[in-house]
């Protein structure tokens, strides 16, 4: 059924919100030109006429407003006009007059209902500026102080809220109240559906509403099956959701999770003798990466395969030897096969089988009915239409595609079985591991929500990284991550986020708050790290896996050459989360007794090629033990070694191994190319040492990490178990996550 939206009039929109603490400008409302012209008087000229009522949305683009109108008679003959401007579906109650405010700078901010998420605040820059450069910023409702602050440090167009053409910095405490102000409103009438402060004119300072439009819809609550309130006194939004909700189940804690991933045994269901179906490839992987339990297998020939003889069927199996089934039979056969598996005592059971959710209304009715099957068996659904399950504590590799990554502490969770793909895949090429990993296919009983709150529980699991696609129930979606983010670091990649972008709204706000930008405010809000890419979210993931985070977000560079620097300042410089750090006097003089006198002299450090044999070391020991240096990106390991891998292949290099006499190294080549290597090998552990030593992050970057892996340089670096960067930006992207987590967390300590 279509939802009815009631706009309120300009005067009852601000009667509705000014008790909660929207600061408004005195205004009265005229009901003749005489009246008005009296009222202006009282107010003080000049002053704007406005034509008020209760549908009037837009009334700017009517040209239903008079400006700067400067004595009695200029209000009185706007005020006429005005009214005989009106239309009978207006129901216009009369003419508002208020003072006309001045003020170079103009804001918006306001409420939209989320068709996922709920109420949300939003502020953004105002004006003739809001559709242009649309440097908006969202979050959900309720708001605390705290959260309003953080929106309004990340507008993009800082500038605007300093000190701007004479006028004083604007009050970000006065600005946080308005945001809070329409989070109250929000929270305590449920009946708004929006509301529109457009613009918000900042006057000596302090903002004051000029105009609001408030919308309600019929009925009395934002959701019906949505509370929406605070958690813990935390004045993070949260929520529940009473409507069953097949991809964000209610789900018993966290029963049949160790089974998944720490089975005692495995039965693949529908093993095959080809080696291009499911059935084999599965049976292959948990055979050939280490797992150490039972692995059974059935089939309806009982043939062996890859050495397993498989049962006919799964009476078969001795009651107990297994606690997860990996199914490969096509859906029909599927209920029974559960049934049976649950009297075995399975309590895990992953499903590639297609035909589900994905195949149309018969197939979402069949998944409802898996579903109910495996909560009345007590029986944990993974998938259907699912690619597996990595769990490297175990060496488990049930899963029908590669690869089997290095072991770590990630834990991947996706909705798209590719990008698990995608980040082993990284894993692989970077060697930074991963504990555990799973598609959730159709997510019908287990979301990624619920993995990542396992994963904040599990011992082998340090950061959370996830791709997302459909979102069904944004509050409970957003509960979750906030609970998750309090444990762990979690990295979000988002597909899908602009698909409603474009949908218009009553209000400018609504058409400012865009699914992306909603969700991107949720991540920021709950403390999550979003990424654009999956190399952003992997490499994100990877830092937070193998780096210390930083006390602050003060940056210092060093650098063998003064290009790879400045193009780093400037990545720096950009990244909102980022400031690139001062150089102290002492800290200069410092680095001074080290280096000639060519090197820069300020942030970034340029060492001019003045190294020596312990350089590098020295002075990156010196910048790290600095009081005001929160974090380093060092740039310029591997050179060395890449002009020795140049002279290895030039040809002139003796070709034994034993260069100690003269005749077998006649230019000392090899003495040089070993030399070079024990050097990068030497500056990457020093990176490393150093960070530990420190407790600060220091991020190494160079592209010979992917044109030559087996540098010495960045080969060393991956023997410590740290990533090593392709690229300054990327490097820069890495640590930015890092500094906004740090501030998060100490945020939330205030």
């Amino acid at each position: 059924m279509a939802m009815h939206h009631q706009t309120l009039s300009e005067a009852a929109s601000k009667n509705l919100l000014a008790p909660y603490g929207v600061p408004f400008a005195q205004e009265i409302l005229a009901t003749d030109p005489d009246l008005a012209a009296d009222a202006a008087a009282s107010i003080g000229f000049p002053v704007v006429a406005k034509l008020c009522g209760d549908n009037i949305a837009h009334k700017t683009e009517r040209g239903l407003v008079r400006l700067n109108l400067q004595n009695a008679e200029q209000v009185a003959t706007a005020t006429g006009q005005l009214l005989s401007a009106a239309r009978e579906e207006d129901s216009a109650t009369g003419v508002l007059v208020a003072p006309m405010l001045q003020g170079n700078r103009e804001l918006i901010a306001g409420v939209a209902t989320d068709p996922q998420f709920g109420p949300t605040i939003l502020l953004g820059v105002g004006g003739i500026l809001a559709e242009a450069i649309a440097d908006v910023t969202v979050r959900l409702a309720p708001l605390d102080i705290p959260t309003a602050l953080e929106m309004i440090d990340d507008l993009q167009t800082q500038e605007l809220l300093g000190e701007f053409r004479g006028e004083p910095a604007v009050d970000r405490q006065a600005l946080a109240a308005v945001l809070t102000a329409l989070s109250d409103a929000v929270v305590s009438q449920p009946h708004i559906h929006s509301v529109d402060l457009n613009p918000l004119i900042i006057s000596d300072g302090r903002p004051v509403a000029v105009d609001a439009l408030v919308e309600l819809r019929d009925n009395t609550v934002t959701n019906p099956d949505m509370e929406v309130g605070t958690d813990s006194g935390s004045g993070r939004a949260t929520g529940t959701h009473g409507r069953t909700n097949t991809s964000v189940p209610d789900t018993a804690g966290l029963s049949g999770f160790d089974a998944l991933f720490d089975p005692t045994g495995v039965v693949v269901a529908g093993a095959s003798t080809h080696p291009g179906k499911f059935g084999f490839v599965s049976l292959h992987n948990i055979l050939s990466c280490g797992y150490t339990g039972g692995v059974f297998a059935t089939n309806r020939d009982g043939a062996e395969v890859l050495g397993v003889e498989c049962l006919q069927d799964l009476d078969e199996l001795p009651r107990g030897a297994a606690d997860l089934i990996f199914v490969c039979t096509p859906k029909q056969a599927n209920a029974d096969l559960l049934r049976n598996a649950a009297d075995k005592g399975i309590s895990a059971a992953f499903l590639t089988s297609a035909g589900y959710g994905e195949a149309g209304e018969q197939g979402q009715a069949d998944e409802a009915e898996l579903v109910a099957l495996c909560e009345e068996l007590g029986i944990r659904l993974v998938g259907p239409n699912g690619q597996g399950i990595v769990s490297t504590p175990s060496s488990l590799c049930a899963q029908i595609v590669a690869p089997y990554p290095p072991t770590g502490t990630i834990g991947v969770a996706s909705q798209s079985g590719n990008f698990v793909s995608s980040f082993l895949n990284w894993s692989c090429a970077t060697g930074v591991g991963i504990s555990r990993a799973v598609s959730a296919g159709n997510a019908a009983a287990t979301s990624v929500g619920d993995f990542l709150d396992y994963y904040s529980h599990d011992a082998a699991t340090s950061v959370g990284l996830a791709y997302l696609e459909g979102i069904s129930d944004g509050r409970r979606l957003a509960s979750t991550l906030e609970s998750v983010a309090a444990e762990m670091p979690v990295v979000l990649m988002k597909g899908g986020a602009t698909s409603g972008g474009a949908r218009a709204a009553a209000s400018h706000t609504g058409s400012l708050a865009t699914d992306d930008r909603t969700f991107d405010g949720v991540c920021r809000q709950m403390g999550v790290s979003r990424a654009a890419s999956v190399e952003e979210a992997f490499e994100a993931a990877a830092t937070f896996a193998t780096q210390p985070l930083p006390a602050g977000n003060r940056v210092m560079v060093m650098t063998t050459a003064g290009g790879w620097g400045v193009v780093t300042a400037d990545a720096i410089t950009r990244n909102r989360d980022l400031r690139l750090a001062t150089l102290p006097d002492d800290l200069m003089a410092a680095i001074d007794e080290h280096l000639p006198p060519r090197w820069s002299r300020n942030n970034p450090v340029d060492l001019a090629g003045g190294e020596t044999r312990d350089t590098i070391p020295t002075v990156l020991e010196i910048i790290a033990n600095h009081e005001s240096v929160d974090a380093i990106i060092y740039l310029g390991l591997g050179i060395q070694s890449n002009q020795a891998r140049m002279l290895r292949e030039g040809g002139f290099a003796s070709k034994s191994q034993d260069s100690q006499e003269h005749s077998e190294d006649a230019w000392g080549i090899n003495r040089i190319i070993a030399y070079h290597e024990r050097q990068d090998t030497r500056f990457a552990r020093a990176a490393h040492d150093i960070s530990s030593a420190t407790g600060k992050p220091i991020l190494t970057a160079t592209e010979l990490t992917v044109a030559f892996p087996d540098n010495a340089g960045p080969a060393t670096v991956r023997e410590t178990g740290r990533l090593c960067y392709s690229s300054a930006d990327r490097a820069v992207a890495a640590l930015g996550h890092l500094a906004r987590r740090s501030t998060f967390l100490r945020r939330g300590k205030q």
